[in-house]
């Protein structure tokens, strides 16, 4: 038990900050009928915590190197605990989605010291065994969130997604505290919090910028505004990275092709494979009239096919180079999304499943293999930053897939209810049931199955033209791509009692 307490500890933590990504999505017809929740609301729901853990990561890594990286996984731990409890005593939206924001400042101390304690912990075939098993819970936690969230919101009640997290914190910070060592990153090194808060707001003002546009318009002014704040801050995101003695982004690293595509196929990624979920959920139970439950275990052929690959396919494809690995995947995950989208009024759940099928074996092959790839594209110093913005692109691919994806769904839906923005806002949240005096249910079913259709249609898309990308311009030499050493030394760690 001590020798794989690290690797047990972390993989709780790990488990759960990812589970949470994706936990609240069955969940959110009951959410909205309990605090009154738009489809705004629910979108941010969602957002908040991918992009709080997103805009923080990079810069939580920075300071775990200076104040110890169990001390912050501890920290993060207990801080993501207190939020999720706050979260499930939520009184409204507003409260909910504050809370779910500090939740993943918590989650972005826990996820970024993840490798560097694991590296300090095992040398050899056992950190090659570690990293195979954190990827494989990597893996697998977004997408056994529906599952574990409709068993959760139907036995108990929603606030029981947020709960649970209590006592899995208790285990994780107690068995991190008696088995993990200490360890920090070369004395001298400083946070760059300018760059932090700069890439914050940009990542912020987009995310706000893209889910407004779904309700005003993309000419409205709100939108344009949010927008140039956006553009405003990401310029002074590069200012500040350039300046910057110990910056969270070093710049030049994006003068290598082969790190770029891995960043773009990190994003679309989690955007290709996850992003559309919340809204087949809404679909499900809304339309179809499942309990959370079978909504959940519906989504499921992803989660287990995306498990059987990134648990077999580990060994089979041992020294595969990630270029085909990533682009192979990404390819099915758009294959397998596109083939959802054959939605009809009369369609039930069962129209899904060949689709999530595929899309999950091309999950299975890209998730272990993503943070492999950004770490044979950079040099072996660069390593730490090259891990931390790799998990940073993946969490801000899926806030901007969630909000891009539910301004097509409303959009296309507006279009078949004679360009009714507010019924299709009312129905893509969960509303439908108050929309049925007025308009007949046939039409309804045929309006959410053509914007489920769309969305499905640019989701595949985003990710098939990622995988071609990937394929194309990734040339990380084979040996490199595979080898698991560098995930682990961003820095030299130092132990400490």
């Amino acid at each position: 038990m001590v020798k794989w307490g690290p690797l047990v500890a972390v993989c709780l933590g790990t488990f759960m900050l990812l589970l949470d990504v994706s936990i609240v999505i069955v969940a959110l017809p009951d959410m909205a009928g309990s605090l009154g929740a738009s489809l705004s609301d629910l979108q941010w729901v969602i957002d908040i915590y991918a992009l709080a853990l997103a805009a923080l990561l990079l810069g939580a890594g920075a300071a775990a190197d200076v104040t110890g990286r169990r001390r912050m996984y501890v920290a993060g731990t207990g801080f993501f605990a207190l939020a999720s409890l706050a979260c499930g005593l939520a009184t409204g939206p507003a409260m909910l989605i504050a809370m779910r924001t500090l939740q993943g400042m918590g989650a972005a101390g826990m996820l970024a010291t993840t490798l560097s304690l694991l590296g300090a912990a095992y040398q050899g075939r056992d950190r090659s065994f570690a990293l195979g098993i954190w990827g494989a819970v990597s893996g697998g936690a977004a997408a056994l969130g529906p599952i574990l969230g409709g068993a959760l919101t139907q036995a108990l009640d929603w606030r029981w997604i947020f709960f649970v997290n209590l006592p899995v914190s208790v285990v994780a910070i107690w068995l991190t505290l008696r088995t993990v060592s200490e360890s920090r990153g070369a004395s001298g090194r400083r946070v760059d919090w300018a760059g932090t808060a700069a890439f914050a707001v940009f990542a912020g003002a987009l995310t706000f910028a893209v889910v407004r546009a779904g309700e005003d318009g993309w000419g409205s002014g709100r939108t344009v505004a949010t927008l140039a704040v956006a553009v405003l801050a990401l310029a002074a995101f590069v200012a500040v990275e350039r300046r910057a003695a110990q910056p969270l982004l070093d710049l030049s690293l994006l003068r290598r092709p082969s790190f770029v595509v891995v960043m773009v196929a990190a994003m679309a990624f989690n955007a290709g494979a996850f992003g559309v979920f919340p809204y087949l959920s809404i679909w499900l139970q809304t339309l179809i009239g499942m309990s959370p439950v079978k909504a959940g275990l519906a989504l499921a052929p992803l989660a287990a096919s995306a498990f059987v690959v990134a648990a077999v396919g580990g060994r089979l494809l041992h020294g595969t180079p990630h270029r085909y690995l990533i682009g192979g995947g990404l390819v099915l995950i758009g294959g397998g999304t596109l083939g959802q989208a054959v939605l009809g009024a009369g369609s039930d759940w069962t129209a899904l499943v060949a689709g999530l099928t595929v899309s999950g074996f091309g999950v299975g092959l890209v998730s272990p293999a993503l943070g492999g790839a950004a770490l044979a594209s950079v040099p072996a110093h660069s390593a730490g930053m090259a891990g931390g913005a790799v998990n940073t692109a993946r969490q801000l691919g899926y806030a901007l897939g969630v909000a891009v994806f539910g301004t097509v769904l409303t959009s296309r839906m507006a279009h078949e209810l004679d360009g009714s923005s507010r019924a299709a806002h009312a129905l893509a949240g969960g509303g439908a049931s108050a929309l049925r005096p007025g308009i007949p249910d046939r039409v309804l079913h045929t309006a959410f199955a053509s914007g489920l259709n769309t969305t499905l249609l640019v989701a595949g898309a985003v990710a098939v033209v990622a995988g071609c990308a990937v394929l194309l311009f990734l040339r990380a030499p084979a040996a490199a791509a595979a080898a698991p050493a560098p995930v682990m030394r961003p820095s030299v760690p130092v132990a400490r009692p």
